[in-house]
């Protein structure tokens, strides 16, 4: 292999893989970077509406045609049956109480599509990121793997990476490894705090043999299709479900969950649903405790690098949010590339990253303080479903300047800020109903999903009729929305 690179990236994830063929096809020379070696096991499994578009962006833009299958359920299994995938119709929620079963009033269910076809999907990542390695490959990316990097040094023209028998010189370095990975470790840069986000901790594995929760009267969608979230005082449990048999599930928590099996038994002893649910199940490898879950990097780019999203930060697995603020980052440092990694451009790129890390965490912060009172917790879940639902129809109207951040966070009509902060004040019942009915008539100019709707109850379809009649919201027309649901596949009616 050559020792000088234009672009060097540290970890080969989805994300790191996929900018690496995006830097081949801008023309730069690419070397991928690797401690590990593939199939491994990793966490950060499932998709959302607003992911799986920006990666659609990217392949199209990028002439990169071997990941659009990738966008959709249907066409995924269709295109890759070997790749194992999950199908997510949705969000599912269950609020529980110890020793007793939820009920009708303790479920929330927010369908991200219409049918199995369009749907979403969880990611098996021993699977799909050596896919995502092989296609680097494939258009000419240098890849190393079972390699120890130990230290970064700048110098005139390039930045030299090093490790044991091996040193790299490229003219940038992009960080793809993680929270506090490589450059966060070799440059010794500073870990700043969250803001309003307790600290926490995970316990996670992949499972087989676990059950599925059984159907419910008539719901969106079959409720165990989707991203399940246990919720209960102080944390939550998530269930993924992939179509090999493996099941992904793990716990984060404010309070401290304990090392192994028997730390997972006991949690979920307490509560009589998810206890059936894993009664059967085995986990396939010993699990993981992750002490300090969240993270924020006090530098996110240098004069020849920058950290992706995920290396940058890290808030929780609640609400799926790291797939979209990482092929965000990817998305916004391809575009840096193209214009030969402009110190302004650069210097944006690390403000947009921060400030959607933050927005981000003041949301969960408050969801977190609310999972003991179900009925602001759903609140509080819709404004992050207003804006991903308003940001994806958005873009796929070819109107991105109504949706060009994260939550929508820098739009001055959706300032969630003051709605967060009364809600982690701990209201009472009197006061989270009024913030409740507040909320609802806050996220109406950007609701395009019928969200809110009490006749619902928390279960809310994907209805293409929501968004025909949403159509002024985006300045469209209800034809232009029609048209765009028909290209989409939602078979939109009327």
């Amino acid at each position: 292999m050559r020792a000088d690179y234009d672009i060097a990236i540290v970890g080969s994830g989805f994300a790191g893989s996929l900018l690496a063929m995006i830097a081949r096809r801008l023309g730069k020379s690419v070397i991928l970077l690797e401690r590990g070696k593939h199939p491994r096991f990793a966490i950060g499994e499932s998709t959302t509406p607003l992911s799986n578009l920006l990666l659609e962006e990217l392949a199209t833009r990028y002439d990169l045609p071997t990941l659009l299958p990738l966008c959709k359920w249907g066409t995924w299994r269709k295109t890759y049956p070997e790749l194992a995938c999950g199908l997510k119709r949705g969000f599912t929620f269950y609020h529980h109480q110890p020793g007793r079963e939820p009920q009708r009033d303790d479920q929330l269910l927010v369908a991200a599509s219409p049918r199995d076809a369009i749907a979403d999907t969880h990611w098996y990542r021993a699977d799909v990121d050596a896919f995502f390695v092989s296609e680097a490959q494939r258009a000419g990316v240098d890849y190393l793997d079972e390699v120890r990097l130990e230290s970064a040094r700048e110098q005139d023209g390039g930045i030299t990476i090093e490790g044991e028998r091996l040193a790299v010189t490229a003219r940038f370095v992009v960080d793809a490894t993680g929270p506090r990975g490589f450059l966060h470790r070799a440059l010794a840069l500073p870990e700043l705090p969250l803001p309003d986000m307790p600290a926490t901790q995970a316990l996670y594995t992949h499972f087989t043999n676990v059950r599925r929760l059984g159907e419910i009267d008539n719901p969106p969608y079959p409720v165990d299709d989707a991203a399940i979230h246990h919720i209960f005082d102080g944390g939550w449990i998530w269930v993924l479900r992939f179509a090999n048999g493996v099941t992904s599930a793990g716990a984060a928590a404010s309070f401290s969950l304990g090392e192994g099996e028997s730390a997972w038994r006991q949690l979920i002893d307490r509560f009589p649903a998810i206890r059936r649910q894993f009664a059967s199940a085995q986990p396939e490898m010993p699990f993981v405790h992750a002490p300090r879950l969240s993270f924020r990097s006090g530098a996110i780019v240098g004069r020849r690098w920058a950290l992706l999203p995920s290396a940058a930060g890290f808030v929780d697995p609640l609400l799926s949010t790291g797939f979209p603020l990482t092929l965000l980052g990817v998305s916004r440092l391809a575009r840096v590339m193209e214009r030969d990694w402009e110190s302004g451009a650069l210097a944006t790129y690390a403000r947009q990253t921060e400030d959607e890390l933050l927005a981000t965490s003041r949301l969960i912060g408050a969801l977190y303080a609310t999972m003991d009172n179900f009925p602001l917790f759903v609140s509080l879940s819709l404004l992050y479903f207003a804006a991903a639902s308003f940001s994806e129809t958005a873009r796929r109207l070819g109107k991105p300047q109504l949706a060009g951040s994260f939550l929508l966070h820098d739009n001055p009509d959706f300032q969630m800020q003051p709605i967060l902060e009364r809600a982690r004040a701990v209201p009472n019942e009197a006061e989270s109903h009024a913030l409740s009915d507040e909320i609802r008539r806050f996220i109406e100019p950007f609701n395009v999903a019928g969200l809110g709707d009490p006749q619902r109850r928390n279960w809310y379809p994907a209805d293409a009729e929501d968004m025909l009649r949403a159509a002024p919201k985006l300045g469209a027309s209800r034809d232009e929305v029609a048209r765009m649901l028909d290209r989409c596949g939602f078979q939109a009616a009327g």
